[in-house]
């Protein structure tokens, strides 16, 4: 029976097992899914699936730079223990090196790590370590000088929160106190013309139902606006922010002083925006109790 590239993701999605091992177990079986499974699970290249649907909000971020190009990478997974792993840490330094050369995270799954590509290397790692991983996202960034900051570094190159900043002038010392305040602050765009629209809208529309609460006239009400808005973008946008190594300054400011012109940033938290459900301790101890 001809085994199809359909059979094998099929195969793949059920049970977690790499591209390569999914198409031997459907060629050992003739094609036979249920037995394909089979065959996986006495090999033990199935057990990854069973951890696939487990949250994993934990893990590290890893920076790279080459030259005028950086590249962060986020790879999760379920409890920080792992990501205390020497094994696992090893695993996303060599993704973030496969990751200078991809354009997004489908690309990064697919590149090649050692003779396997990302996506089996999870799937691997998965089964081999226990907990859920899985590549969540990836961002580039380019410049005449690309400068990294970790923060919680874990090992070189790799913690909590990973931060790239793109510089014209200046040197590598402005630029990593640069990358330090980003960190810290967390600015929502580089300036205002980079903001999101739906955001400012959002802000503008929630602070004028706070304003018309006073009961003021509009006349006022529309000075009162402009004066909230002017505070928003300041406090949102790294160019107008109070820069923490001199708060009398504005980052801009401070950069322009050291010669330099910021002309982008990244900013990856590991986890950040992931819903991790809760449990009570009886109920993890039921689950583990049931295998």
């Amino acid at each position: 029976m001809a085994i199809t590239a359909a059979m094998v993701k099929e195969l793949r999605d059920s049970t977690g097992a790499g591209m390569m091992d999914a198409k031997k177990a459907l060629t050992e079986t003739g094609g036979n899914m249920d037995e394909a499974v089979d065959w996986l699970r006495t090999k033990g290249l199935a057990k990854a699936a069973k951890k696939s649907g487990r949250t994993a909000a934990e893990g590290l971020v890893a920076v790279h730079v080459n030259g005028g190009n950086g590249v962060a990478v986020e790879v999760n997974s379920e409890t920080d223990f792992v990501a205390k792993n020497a094994e696992f840490q090893e695993m996303v330094g060599k993704i973030a090196f496969a990751a200078e050369g991809v354009a997004d995270v489908d690309a990064l799954l697919a590149a090649d790590l050692g003779g396997k590509s990302v996506a089996d290397t999870l799937t691997d790692k998965i089964a081999t370590i226990g907990e859920n991983m899985s590549v969540r996202r990836m961002a580039k960034l380019s410049g005449d000088t690309v400068v990294s900051y970790v923060h919680n570094a874990a090992t070189n190159g790799m913690g909590k929160i990973g931060v790239l900043v793109a510089l014209t002038g200046g040197d590598e010392a402005i630029g990593k106190q640069v990358a330090m305040h980003i960190a810290a602050v967390n600015p929502a765009a580089l300036s205002e013309a980079d903001m999101d629209p739906a955001v400012v809208e959002k802000e503008k529309q929630v602070q004028m139902d706070i304003a018309r609460e006073s009961g003021k006239p509009e006349q006022v009400i529309e000075k009162m606006i402009e004066g909230r808005m002017k505070k928003f973008v300041a406090e949102s946008t790294l160019l107008n922010q109070s820069f923490v190594v001199n708060p009398d300054l504005t980052v801009e400011a401070a950069a322009k002083e050291a010669g330099a012109t910021i002309t982008g940033f990244i900013r990856l938290e590991v986890g950040e925006g992931i819903v991790v459900e809760k449990e009570d301790f009886a109920a993890e101890v039921a689950k583990a109790a049931q295998g």
